[in-house]
């Protein structure tokens, strides 16, 4: 006899069961003569409430309602509302200084009430709460799950009730009758009308330009164009804050005077104040490292440069560190708000010095190595912009050709000729050329000395890449032409001295490239349109919705933080990259190459000539080189998607016409393509007519919030806060032969080399950012993981979730596998970094907190 568990009915077909048996069992007792018992039942409820730092619960000050989904009221053609039932505290336990309290709950409803769909909170305490689940036991029935992850504000201030929606989930015209009215309510508020400042309890999306990136009131210097909504500065929408205008420029917006970790973003997207405090923490605990003073003050007065590497290294600590027993009175200082000085309360201890880098852990000397330089081009922090040469010499795309030619790289060629080194796919290059030509004389003022720049590189016999020459070019001065210098590789001598400043100047670009393009606009801002289109337009009731949801959380709160200390005019990006105050205005000029459809890993891949076609192969695709560890280990997780969101999607949309005839998800995706992405609507996308089309879209859209941000973010720290390896910017031009700084130069190449880098300030701020960026908190979820683990009522859909997390650990079981094969030698390196930026965390054990957790989280987090 089979023991298989038996599939729950869809909720239409539980409701209209539980009606009528309901119904028989009254009619039963009348025919037999009976009594007939009472017309109500009880409903018991748990809810869990997370109080912001410092302040109590709601307690009996807040209540709630169920919302049925099987009781239609004739008044208000809306599900029949319960009686209020008010909270009553159970427990209360403490998770690193936050209370965690159940609130228990109890109705009196109708026998006939039947499921709650829905139910309404409100809060007449002073303060917000942060509601994270709710259950409610239905008698002789089920058990209805909500997964809230919302604050809930008082009433005093929004004015109305808030509602959630349980875990089940439904297209548009399976809605059951009673939720019907509430369902098309619930998306129409939030929507707003586009006017007025926003405040923080508003659950209101709307879209709007990046107009809040400069500082006009603080005179000329701090003014910076309007990004989206015009051809010469195209972009992604933001969230709508409506903050007033600029006194200076009514066209831009003011910005706040001091940090303020209150700024707009509606309550759903609002961290959970658990990552919250670990985020400040984390903040602090960076701040302090090169505030507190030590032997050697990590900041001197002159903030000038190392004066050597042990100077350098002596920032990091190894494996242990000073503890400070306090924060300093001058972090403190820096609090501007009451609730940032609440959460530094709670910090008891901090380290003195920075953690020691894994770039630097084994060997101090390894980041000089050619063969690292070329392989961070594949498995370090930015493995998306190195490309298959197609033809040589390489020519921009106004027709200037590199000087690069053939005598260069000939001998690096393992005895092929070009031809046959191309022909066999052999050469690849790393192009920071033509973007940043147009912008040299703007960023080279005020001590930055930066090129534009070619990089090519031969895949050698022993399966890793070796650079075989680097083109330096910036325009004349004197004329509409550029100039142009060739390096080529050297181990010893004034040429091997030259050959690392080369080096040097392309990291810088790649630097800046990786921060501005890979890892923000092509992760942060280009999401952020899909989370407000899919608040505005997919109800939470909405299957498309419910897959979504992990894959948005935190991602418009981090990027608002993002805009308000980073990204803007003064802000931390400007003050240590070398493209300086033209940052997000670069970042706008290579918005215009982007593409939706081009934006999954088998199409990038196929764009940049790293793969070749292949039918069946499960991703369509063939790496032309096998060793190539962002490539290889991607491909598994695209794949591993893929198949989670095929089967997602066909459990509710059996056919094509299904997708046709849903109006939420047709006016979804409308609205991303010409509102969200607005600047970007005669481009190609996906049509959404059939099932292939929306499980591409998805499958797109779930990796570049998952597995390409973490490939891109989470190795920041290990590769990218020692500066040698990783420069922000050059201070110093490579000195030509016959001047007074190459005479300089002669005298003391390493010291030369030191005072090109970045001085003292700038790199303890950049290594501090470094450390902030690459954390994961303790509450992360990650890819395979949900919050909840009654997330969806469907059992089918919780069996295929099962399968996507078994696909999920046989790829984890994989990369281990590659990274011991001594073959693979790209998995590791001179460095010896075991690539596991992609490597999936599938365990029970959140406690992955730190510099060194691994993993890939469902969002973009941080």
């Amino acid at each position: 006899m089979s023991t298989a568990k038996k599939k729950p009915l869809p909720l239409t077909l539980r409701i209209t069961k539980y009606v009528n048996t309901i119904h028989s069992k009254m009619t039963d007792h009348l025919i037999m003569g009976e009594a007939v018992p009472s017309r109500h039942s009880m409903i018991h409820g748990e809810i869990v409430v997370v109080a912001d730092p410092g302040h109590s619960g709601p307690g009996k000050s807040a209540y709630v309602r169920l919302c049925s989904c099987t009781k239609v009221d004739p008044d208000t053609g809306k599900g029949k509302l319960s009686k209020k039932a008010i909270l009553r505290h159970v427990k209360t336990t403490k998770d690193k200084g936050l209370n965690i309290t159940v609130y228990s709950v109890k109705f009196k409803v109708e026998a006939e009430f039947g499921i709650p769909g829905a139910f309404l909170i409100t809060n007449e305490h002073k303060h917000k709460f942060f509601l994270q689940s709710a259950t409610f036991e239905v008698s002789s029935v089920e058990i209805i799950h909500f997964d809230c992850q919302s604050w809930v504000y008082p009433i005093r201030r929004t004015k109305t009730d808030r509602i959630f929606f349980s875990n089940t989930c439904c297209l548009p015209n399976q809605t059951p009758a009673a939720m019907v009215e509430l369902r098309r309510e619930e998306l129409h508020s939030v929507r707003g009308d586009g006017t007025g400042e926003r405040k923080e309890w508003e659950r209101i999306y709307e879209y709007d330009h990046y107009g809040d990136l400069g500082n006009a009131d603080q005179g000329h210097d701090h003014a910076r164009p309007i990004l989206g909504g015009n051809q010469a500065h195209p972009y992604p929408r933001r969230i709508r804050t409506g903050r007033t205008c600029s006194n200076n420029d009514p066209k831009t917006k003011s910005q706040p005077k001091t940090i303020d970790l209150d700024i707009f973003v509606p309550p759903d997207e609002q961290l959970h104040p658990k990552k919250l405090l670990e985020l400040l923490s984390n903040s602090i605990q960076s701040a302090v490292h090169f505030i507190v003073p030590e032997k050697k003050s990590l900041v001197k007065e002159d903030s000038g440069s190392f004066d050597s590497f042990n100077e350098m290294l002596e920032v990091f600590s190894g494996n242990q560190g000073q503890q400070v027993e306090k924060v300093p009175d001058v972090v403190r200082k820096m609090a501007p708000n009451k609730q940032l000085k609440r959460m530094i309360r709670a910090i008891k201890t901090v380290q003195a010095k920075f953690p020691l880098p894994q770039i630097i852990a084994e060997d101090k000397w390894a980041w000089k190595d050619d063969r690292e330089f070329a392989r961070q081009m594949i498995a370090g922090i930015n493995p998306a912009r190195i490309q298959r040469l197609q033809e040589f010499p390489p020519y921009s795309e106004i027709g200037e050709e590199s000087s690069i030619e053939a005598a260069h790289i000939a001998h690096n060629l393992d005895g092929l000729t070009i031809e046959q080194a191309m022909s066999q796919n052999k050469i690849f290059i790393l192009d920071h050329h033509d973007y940043l030509m147009p912008f040299l004389n703007r960023i080279n003022t005020k001590g930055i000395c930066a090129y534009a720049s070619r990089t090519l590189l031969f895949s050698s016999r022993d399966g890793m890449l070796k650079p075989v020459a680097i083109e330096l070019s910036f325009p004349d001065s004197w004329s509409d032409e550029e100039v142009h210098e060739v390096f080529v590789p050297a181990s010893q001598g004034i040429e091997a001295a030259l050959w690392q400043l080369a080096k040097t100047q392309v990291t810088a670009n790649d630097s800046a490239h990786h921060q501005l393009i890979s890892h923000w606009l092509h992760t942060h801002a280009v999401v952020e349109p899909f989370i407000i289109a899919t608040r505005r337009q997919l109800s939470a009731m909405h299957p498309i919705h419910q897959l979504l949801r992990p894959h948005f959380r935190d991602t418009m709160h981090i990027n608002a933080l993002f805009r308000h200390i980073l990204l803007n005019s003064g802000g931390v990006l400007e003050k240590t990259l070398f493209t300086g105050e033209v940052s997000m205005e670069l970042s706008s000029e290579l918005y215009k190459e982007w593409r939706f459809d081009e934006q999954g890993l088998p199409s990038d891949l196929l764009k940049r000539g790293m793969a070749i076609q292949d039918l069946e192969s499960p991703a369509g695709v063939k790496l032309i080189f096998h060793d190539y560890p962002y490539g290889e280990d991607g491909l598994d997780i695209w794949i591993a998607i893929k198949m989670w969101v095929s089967d997602f999607c066909s459990v509710f949309y059996k056919q094509d016409v299904h997708i046709q005839s849903d109006e939420e998800l047709q006016a979804w995706w409308s609205e991303i393509r010409n509102v969200g992405h607005g600047d970007k609507k005669h481009e190609k996308w996906y049509e959404m007519k059939n099932l292939a089309d929306l499980i591409e879209a998805l499958t797109t859209l779930i990796w570049t919030s998952s597995a390409l941000h973490a490939s891109v973010a989470f190795g920041q720290y290990a590769y990218a806060s020692y500066a040698p390896n990783r420069p922000t910017l050059c201070r110093k031009f490579i000195p030509e032969e016959g001047t007074v700084e190459f005479a300089e130069f002669l005298r003391d190449t390493d010291r030369y080399y030191i005072k090109m880098l970045p001085r003292r300030s700038e790199m303890t701020l950049w290594i501090a950012l470094m450390e902030v960026l690459s954390q994961h908190t303790s509450d992360q979820e990650y890819l395979g993981q949900r919050s909840m683990v009654q997330w969806t009522d469907k059992e089918e859909v919780h069996q295929l979730f099962m399968k996507f997390e078994r696909n999920l650990r046989d790829i984890r079981g994989r990369i281990r596998e590659r990274n011991k094969n001594p073959e693979l030698r790209n998995r590791g390196g001179p460095a010896k970094i075991p690539y596991e930026l992609l490597l999936p965390n599938i365990t029970d054990d959140r406690s992955t907190a730190g510099i060194i957790g691994k993993g890939i989280p469902n969002s973009i987090s941080i």
